[in-house]
């Protein structure tokens, strides 16, 4: 059996979520836009999916639209409130590590005439509010922050941060990707005062091709995508009841016990952590109060290309980066002060609850392998 360490990436699908989706596509299939029976039972499956999310972060049903996934709601976020509120307020500020679909989406906003200012963390490689309170005035319509950063598992104080943002510049917006700590850490919209959080489905064991974006009430954005008025017209589109059951019934499933799986989690980095400071030559990039599910290293002198090939001849499977980035360095590393070759060499180790210690010391185990027998 191979062994699968890269959660962060995406996650094997469970069950109960692959059968909703088959049950959906070969019972409730109609359009859940069609006014007759197979239609209402299709919207039913929708709706019973948007208040499990819904309940899952805090949120009201009606405040919940479904995406494609993250990178459609990170963009829905970034371009709908540029589009709202953009006239008048032409500054969006957001952290220097966030995910590419952020990222990407604030350079081309930039390009079209708004000022991006993105904050960087301290020397010591951690982020502090009142740099991003000091980026913020009141020309500023979008503050985005990541919860927990997709390469290093890095938790960013997103509530403290929006709290002070909201309590000096109200009418800021604020919105959060939370897909590395939906379903890993807690996450409610009141403790983060976010006006709107980002999620997706394939991040938390449904199917790929589904994800989410919660917007507040009150808030406006301007659609993306425009067409049939699928989603109160926030996003077109005929809804994948599939892929949007699985979702919810993935949801459902997490739901019941974030806690008890982040001990589990964390014991799991733990021991590999453990083992891995047997290995001379190893550096851990992420900090020691990360998400335990995502654990950065670095197999000095050994490029991370070359080692995680190695390692995938063993059966053995981790990312040298974000996924989304194709395996190039996303420069994210650089920004929490870690360049040159020990960057050439990061590995990204990402668990579930699933993961198992055997599976770790079979990484171990071809760590050190690799170490001896690859050329860097």
């Amino acid at each position: 059996m191979p062994v699968y360490l890269d959660n962060a990436s995406t996650t094997k699908p469970c069950a109960e979520a692959v059968q909703s989706a088959i049950s959906a596509m070969t019972q409730t299939y109609g359009n859940p836009s069609s006014l007759h029976k197979a239609g209402l039972e299709a919207q039913l499956v929708v709706d019973g999916a948007r208040k499990s999310v819904a309940d899952s972060i805090g949120a009201d049903k009606d405040e919940i639209y479904f995406t494609s996934g993250a990178t459609e709601s990170n963009n829905l976020a970034l371009r709908g409130i540029a589009g709202a509120y953009g006239k008048r307020k032409k500054k969006i500020v957001i952290s220097s590590v966030e995910h590419a679909s952020v990222a990407e989406t604030a350079k081309v906003l930039e390009n079209s005439g708004f000022e991006v200012v993105r904050v960087k963390p301290r020397e010591d490689g951690k982020f502090y509010t009142d740099d991003f309170l000091s980026a913020c005035d009141r020309s500023t319509c979008l503050l985005s922050v990541m919860y927990v950063n997709n390469e290093t598992g890095f938790v960013l104080p997103v509530g403290e941060i929006f709290k002070a943002v909201k309590k000096k510049y109200p009418e800021v917006i604020t919105h959060c990707d939370c897909v590395q700590a939906y379903m890993k850490l807690p996450v409610k919209v009141r403790n983060l005062s976010a006006d709107l959080i980002s999620l997706s489905g394939h991040k938390v064991h449904a199917v790929k091709g589904t994800g989410a974006v919660y917007i507040r009430k009150g808030v406006r954005t301007v659609p993306v995508l425009t067409g049939g008025k699928q989603e109160k017209g926030v996003r077109s589109g005929t809804e994948s009841v599939p892929l949007i059951a699985s979702f919810g019934t993935a949801v459902e499933k997490l739901s019941a016990d974030i806690g008890d799986r982040y001990e589990r989690v964390s014991a799991l980095k733990a021991h590999l952590l453990g083992r891995l400071s047997e290995i001379d030559g190893i550096e851990v990039n992420s900090p020691s109060d990360a998400s335990p599910y995502i654990v950065n290293i670095s197999v000095c002198g050994k490029r991370s290309e070359i080692m995680l090939h190695f390692l995938e001849s063993r059966g053995i499977y981790v990312s040298s980066g974000s996924a989304c980035s194709k395996g190039q360095q996303s420069g994210v590393l650089q920004e929490f002060g870690i360049t040159g070759k020990r960057a050439d060499s990061a590995l990204r180790i990402s668990m579930t609850a699933e993961t198992n210690e055997q599976e770790l010391d079979l990484f171990v185990s071809a760590i050190k392998e690799g170490i001896e027998s690859v050329r860097g």
